[in-house]
């Protein structure tokens, strides 16, 4: 059976986020002129923001960009290979406000020499911010590839780190 894929668009303090559920569970989370963002066809039908499931992922989204928020806690489904699902599963074990690099997250997997696979894997990701790809950087400490742009990298890391956290637009807002 095809799943039932829907969608909605929500304003954030890093520009419209575009939020794609499939079967009524959060698949996507993309940013506009994101890297590796499927073509709008493949998100099925635009709805509100107050249909099902949107309103959690909304809720937990705002009090994530007022800093109420370091860990999401919401049902999702990733679609992708078993290696990249293996990595998305480690990205949400990296602590609000620290990084991890490539080659550390390698290291987690049991495959050290790995580091540009996992590369590639981050990037990507379909569920960003709430699986924080964002926390992924060069070994020297470098800030390197975002499918959201390097822009919108840095201005998380400094929301989590409290250096300059966005304004968080109202709730009321997001929808």
């Amino acid at each position: 059976m095809t799943p039932i894929k829907q969608h909605t668009v929500v304003d954030s303090p890093y520009g419209p986020l575009t939020l794609v559920a499939s079967d009524g569970v959060l698949c996507g989370l993309y940013m506009v002129g994101q890297r590796h963002r499927p073509a709008e066809e493949a998100f099925g039908a635009r709805v509100c923001a107050e249909e099902e499931p949107f309103p959690e992922v909304v809720r937990q989204l705002a009090a994530y960009f007022a800093g109420d928020l370091t860990r999401f806690d919401l049902p999702l489904r990733m679609e992708g290979t078993p290696f990249q699902r293996s990595v998305w599963d480690q990205l949400v074990q990296i602590p609000y406000g620290q990084t991890w690099s490539y080659g550390e997250l390698a290291a987690r997997l049991g495959k050290p020499n790995a580091s540009r696979a996992v590369g590639l894997a981050n990037g990507k990701n379909p569920i960003g911010i709430i699986v924080p790809c964002h926390r992924v950087i060069g070994a020297s400490g470098g800030m390197t590839g975002y499918g959201g742009g390097l822009d919108r990298k840095v201005r998380l890391l400094r929301h989590e780190s409290g250096k300059a956290a966005p304004a968080a637009p109202a709730a009321e807002a997001l929808f």
